[in-house]
């Protein structure tokens, strides 16, 4: 893998689609000190660009993301839209499920690899080859976060 941020996130990308498939991609890369996310990837940069960056926000998803480090899975609108206020905008995209991963070095959560598809499509089988596939990745992927500005 490449050493490049965009290049490793891309790889990453491409191989989690051709497996399971994924209409919707981002990676999202964390500040824990200053409690800033940044959307440092994306498939479809005209409605999620990789500007700026956003106050972390505490809540259910957080709590369990990014606070606990465990997989939020939500395989229909309603079980993600509670968190997802743009809900609207990921359904237009065809999208009504939605799986995040958290990406956990030393510890800590520093990001996380977001998918959405249509609904019911994270199935345990796909879900496990999504944490196959990132793990086999893990190290380039921990590099291109760590290595990701928080400004674009």
């Amino acid at each position: 893998m490449s050493s490049d941020p965009q290049t490793v996130f891309a790889d990453l990308h491409r191989t989690i689609d051709a497996a399971v498939g994924a209409r919707l991609f981002t990676v999202t890369v964390l500040d824990r000190k200053a409690k800033l996310a940044r959307r440092a990837y994306t498939s479809h940069p005209a409605e999620y660009p990789t500007s700026g960056v956003k106050p972390m926000l505490v809540d259910g998803w957080s709590e369990k993301v990014i606070d606990r480090g465990e997989t939020f899975i939500a395989n229909t609108t309603d079980g993600f839209s509670p968190y997802f206020p743009d809900h609207p905008l990921i359904n237009s995209l065809g999208c009504h499920s939605a799986m995040n991963l958290p990406v956990i070095e030393e510890g800590e959560v520093i990001g996380t690899v977001n998918l959405l598809d249509i609904e019911q499509h994270f199935t345990p089988e796909r879900v496990e080859r999504i944490r196959s596939l990132v793990e086999e990745n893990k190290p380039a992927l921990v590099r291109a976060m760590r290595d990701t500005p928080m400004t674009a």
